[in-house]
């Protein structure tokens, strides 16, 4: 493979691409057209067992070269357990300058990275400065009230304050319309404006530090698939999303396919010289029937409500959360209190999987929950679990451990059109010169 001086490396969360090329087809994506028509498209493999497709799981392959049965990471933020080589320190051990922006279950151990702002849901260190430390923050708080609705002033301040530092003018009104449309009929519009700034803080931050290898991680798209997969024009199948959850003639996946298209349009007018791959990691297929799902609104107040002992408790992505005990005995009874919670339908409410003293729990009642739902846990009965769980989506796309790949360079070796993820970080390797001495070729 023919080494460039940079690379920057564009994380599309489990994007379709036999949907982007339709999109092509109908003149709506212009940039993704170029690229596809002058650079090959891959497909990339992961995992065989479903249970073990899930994003946090394959971005650790896509990071380190390793398939799940080697890194071991089998939940979204436990990677701050491990000291696993990712790609990052591999590259800043040969001497070059990297940063990332919010790479999914990554850990920062970098010594001087260029930047490096972790994913909304991993505890590692933010490295860049107090605007960056306070975007994060805010970031971090916004993505997890996005999924029960709630969206605060305060966050509203802080993520205006980053605006205000990194927000591209051409992006202004592209801004507005996001988050007009968010707090009226268009809820999938916060998960766009927040991708928009991401990309904005990248390209302030690539054009800053001038690193020789960045990577950007985007998850709109991933969650716009799961809920509204049905609205796309791109989706062939007969199953329809009800009038009441989204307006006809909307198309959400459209919508963030076009904001892709334009952050593509902007790396490449803004860093002619650099070498851009992107991935997906995977992909999703149509899901079969309908699932609802649902987040606890208040945690900490819920468990103590239900009789769950524990010390700390953190939401993580959608539906789970991560409850910490003081002993492994109250972790026990937390879990056997847990499990024992079920529906009027005699449905568990909940999955729960005990790694000692933490709980990595996930709320999997699958149906609609109305007023005055009726739970029971253990020999104690409750009423109203609508009250204590908001509405998050229907479940409209399922993972496919295929994924896709296309490296934007001229290069005369002959690669294979499928190949396994764990790979990436040695294509990326070869892709970048052995030492620091060389241009980035960021101007």
């Amino acid at each position: 493979m023919t080494a460039s001086a940079s690379v920057l490396f564009l994380e599309l969360n489990e994007i379709n691409f036999e949907f982007v090329r339709k999109y092509c087809e109908a003149g709506f994506l212009p940039n993704f057209a170029d690229l596809l028509s002058s650079y090959p498209l891959h497909r990339t493999t992961s995992e065989a067992n479903y249970d073990e497709l899930e994003p946090w799981i394959q971005w650790v392959t896509a990071h380190t070269g390793k398939p799940l049965r080697e890194h071991g990471v089998f939940r979204l933020g436990d990677i701050v357990h491990k000291d696993l080589d990712q790609i990052w320190e591999q590259l800043e051990r040969r001497g070059l300058r990297v940063g990332a922006v919010s790479p999914m279950n990554a850990k920062n151990r970098l010594n001087q990275p260029a930047f490096f702002i972790p994913d909304p849901w991993t505890r590692t260190k933010v490295s860049g400065g107090k605007v960056v430390q306070g975007l994060y923050a805010a970031i971090s708080t916004a993505v997890n009230e996005n999924a029960i609705g709630r969206f605060d002033l305060s966050v509203a301040g802080r993520l205006l304050r980053g605006m205000v530092a990194y927000a591209q003018p051409r992006n202004y009104l592209r801004y507005v319309r996001y988050a007009a449309g968010s707090l009226r009929n268009a809820p999938w519009r916060r998960a766009l404006f927040l991708d928009l700034l991401l990309s904005d803080l990248f390209v302030n931050e690539v054009a800053r530090t001038r690193p020789q290898f960045a990577t950007l991680f985007l998850n709109a798209g991933a969650h716009i698939q799961h809920h509204y997969m049905f609205c796309s024009a791109a989706y062939e199948g007969e199953r329809r999303n009800p009038d009441w959850y989204i307006r006809p003639g909307l198309d959400p996946v459209r919508e963030v396919l076009e904001l892709y298209d334009s952050i593509i349009a902007t790396i490449r007018r803004r860093f002619p010289r650099v070498r851009l791959m992107l991935a997906t990691g995977l992909h999703q297929d149509p899901h079969e029937k309908a699932t609802y799902y649902w987040r606890l609104r208040r945690h900490a107040e819920f468990l103590r409500k239900i009789g769950v002992p524990f010390a700390t408790v953190e939401g993580r992505m959608s539906r789970d959360f991560l409850i910490r005990c003081e002993c492994k005995e109250h972790a026990l009874a937390a879990q056997a209190r847990l499990m024992s919670a079920r529906a009027h339908d005699d449905t568990p409410l909940f999955e729960v999987d005990n790694r000692g003293v933490e709980l990595f729990v996930m709320l999997t009642y699958p149906n609609d929950i109305g007023p005055d739902f009726a739970f029971t846990v253990g020999d104690d009965r409750f009423q109203d679990l609508l009250a204590e769980v908001a509405f998050v989506a229907l479940k409209n796309g399922k993972h496919n451990g295929v994924g896709y790949f296309v490296d934007a360079w001229p290069t005369a070796d002959v690669v294979p059109r499928e190949f396994p993820l764990a790979s990436l970080p040695q294509r990326i390797a070869e892709a970048l010169p052995s030492c620091q001495g060389a241009d980035s070729g960021v101007p």
